[in-house]
């Protein structure tokens, strides 16, 4: 019985992509390309990291002076 996996790669496979990207893009732009996808991801951390902690108000605590 052959079951189908979505995106079972084998080494063969990463290889090939591997090669294929560094024809395209060349030996520099890669590593500026992955600089880049990891100061992205670093930003995105942190701002996740800053909305939680941030605490929203509890409209229950709040007084309001006209009432």
């Amino acid at each position: 019985m052959v079951t189908l996996t979505i995106l079972a790669l084998s080494w063969q496979h990463l290889l090939i992509v591997a090669v294929i990207l560094l024809i395209l893009f060349g030996g520099k732009k890669i590593p500026e390309m992955m600089r880049g996808l990891g100061s992205g991801i670093k930003e995105f951390k942190d701002a996740v990291k800053e909305e939680d902690k941030k605490t929203p108000e509890d409209p229950k605590n709040n007084s309001n002076p006209a009432n």
